[in-house]
């Protein structure tokens, strides 16, 4: 009777844990693949916020950034996502214009970026500078300009980003657009022979860079530090650019739809958190949105600090974006 009388104890005590997983609410991100994988920030953000929120925290690879406004809109207010994180300001504007998202609600915040923030619906999250990479060992003297980056001999080849489907590809065709404006079909003519191939997101382009199979990259000024602070390997740079860089900030904002809209206010507000914000510099590799207390890794003493910021706002970009592809297509389709 005893084992019996532990037995069913025992089966008890099972059924109530795991009715206590099953009660657990469940909130789901969507975001790009590079977040998620076990080298990004995803994994610990997950545990870090599960830690204080008691639910669990689903986050759901989308590709890059514009692909998961595609992948929003495909899905409109049926969508599962309570939160999407990893658009950019040169999304936002067309983001709201969905009407899928809500006003994030959150206390205003002097963020620790460029310029000042009042968007009431997306929050900053990180922040960096686009650049290209390239191995100092192999390339002595890199371009300094888009214009010398043309002049280079034919064989010499970058890996780019699509920008229908990718922040950093919709970033370079508005780089090119803020530092030449009416000359970017020039720019683009002469930098269409260069370029080996248009990946479909970051992770990819990035992956060829290192296998050798290009000379530069399409990535970000902080990306040598990954390759500092992780692998103790100082042989990439990022090729400082005399007409300055463009501006990346990425950002969060909650669904109008979520079925779990006090759990995505609590998560939004966890992300520009000290907690959230120590995993961006060694997990996702850019700029934290806040002042960390403990500093930055000295990996990050050694990036090239660009003298010019370039940004285009939300709104202007919606204004010019079409312009800027169908330049770049024309170039790159001659």
């Amino acid at each position: 009777m005893k084992t019996l009388t532990f037995f069913a104890v025992g089966f008890g005590l099972a059924c109530a844990t795991q009715t206590i997983a099953q009660d657990k609410p469940e909130l789901t991100v969507y975001t790009y693949d590079s977040f998620v994988t076990e080298w990004g920030p995803g994994p610990k953000v997950k545990q870090a916020f599960e830690a204080e929120c008691n639910c669990t925290l689903n986050l759901v690879a989308a590709g890059d950034g514009a692909a998961l406004l595609a992948r929003l809109q495909l899905e409109g207010a049926q969508s599962d996502a309570d939160i999407v994180l990893g658009l950019d300001t040169n999304l936002t504007a067309r983001a709201k214009a969905t009407g899928l998202f809500a006003e994030h609600g959150q206390q205003k915040q002097d963020f620790n970026i460029p310029i000042e923030w009042h968007d009431t619906t997306f929050l900053p999250y990180d922040w960096g500078y686009f650049s290209f990479v390239y191995d100092n060992t192999k390339l002595e003297n890199a371009p300094d300009s888009f214009e010398a980056l043309a002049a280079m001999s034919d064989d010499f080849k970058i890996v780019i980003q699509d920008p229908r489907s990718s922040t950093p590809g919709l970033g370079l065709l508005l780089w090119v657009k803020a530092a030449y404006g009416d000359r970017a079909p020039e720019i683009w003519s002469g930098l269409a022979p260069h370029v080996l191939t248009v990946t479909k997101g970051w992770s990819e382009a990035y992956g060829m860079f290192l296998e050798g199979e290009a000379d530069m990259v399409l990535s970000y000024t902080t990306s040598p530090a990954y390759h500092i602070f992780a692998e103790n390997d100082a042989t990439k740079s990022a090729a400082l650019f005399n007409e300055g860089h463009y501006m990346q900030i990425e950002v969060s904002g909650k669904l109008a739809a979520s079925d779990q809209p006090e759990l995505a206010d609590q998560f939004l507000a966890f992300m520009t958190t000290d907690k959230f914000q120590t995993l961006i510099p060694t997990t996702n590799w850019m700029y934290p949105v806040i002042t960390l207390k403990d500093g930055l890794p000295s990996a990050f003493d050694t990036l090239i600090r660009p003298a010019d910021s370039l940004i285009i706002s939300a709104d202007e970009v919606e204004a010019i974006k079409k312009e800027a592809l169908e330049e770049w297509l024309t170039a790159l389709s001659q």
